[in-house]
């Protein structure tokens, strides 16, 4: 199997790659791939996940490009899959991101152990006790501010979790004002660590805007990356959820 030469341009299918056992086989990755740390170490880099360095790419002469629809820059995909096998994922809901397991299994010839990983994340989301719905903002960015809206799999995420999505009318991820905050009157806001690495500082000001809300720092990968990382997603939003309700009661 080492014949292949992957080349994966999306952080959470590269951690999905080394967690179907194909370290030798991913040869190129981006910057923003950094799980799981002891494996990326060492691999090729080949620019952003936007800014594609696609002579380093060319080098590695792969054979599967994995892309993502949102991730990547459009006319960079285009331009590689000219040349190469480029397998391009959306996924905006779980299901998606099940299949996308499977169908990466297939393509690199591991298809029992996707879809093994598939099961098991399904099987651990049904085990997930929703009782009440909060409402929640969740931020992406900061200058100008930018939630998650509907249209996105950190919106599936959310519903998952328990949460309803106080953006939900809206598309993907708008910019928002304060007083749009104000008015959508969330009982939570949800500060990610990424894109946008917001940290216990930004806390204040946003408690300004929204003095009734509760504000909580979450990991943004644990709403936002489909690949193997879902295995530990409905093990943190069982504890995220008890963790709120704690605090609440």
């Amino acid at each position: 199997m080492t014949s292949q030469r992957i080349v994966s341009v999306v952080p959470s299918q590269t951690e999905l790659l080394f967690d179907l056992g194909l370290d030798e086989e991913v040869a190129g990755i981006t910057k923003f791939c950094i799980h799981p740390a002891n494996k990326v170490k060492g691999k090729t880099l080949v620019g952003g996940t936007k800014t594609l360095q696609l002579d380093k790419i060319q080098a590695l002469n792969p054979t599967l490009i994995l892309a993502n629809k949102e991730e990547n820059m459009r006319h960079q995909i285009e331009e590689l899959q000219r040349q190469y096998a480029v397998h391009v994922t959306d996924i905006n809901t779980l299901p998606e991101a099940l299949a996308m397991i499977r169908e990466v299994g297939v393509l690199v010839g591991k298809s029992a152990e996707a879809d093994i990983m598939a099961r098991t994340i399904d099987s651990s989301f049904h085990s997930l006790p929703i009782t009440h719905t909060p409402s929640v903002a969740y931020f992406i960015w900061r200058k100008p501010y930018m939630v998650a809206a509907s249209d996105t799999f950190i919106h599936a995420m959310l519903e998952r979790a328990g949460f309803q999505n106080v953006f939900a009318s809206q598309s993907r991820y708008p910019e928002i004002s304060p007083t749009d905050l104000q008015l959508a009157n969330p009982d939570l806001i949800f500060l990610s660590s990424e894109p946008y690495p917001f940290t216990q500082k930004h806390v204040a000001e946003l408690k300004a805007i929204c003095p009734s809300a509760r504000i909580v720092l979450v990991d943004g990968e644990m709403f936002s990356w489909y690949g193997s990382r879902l295995l530990q997603a409905s093990n943190y939003f069982r504890n995220l959820r008890n963790e709120i309700t704690r605090q609440h009661s």
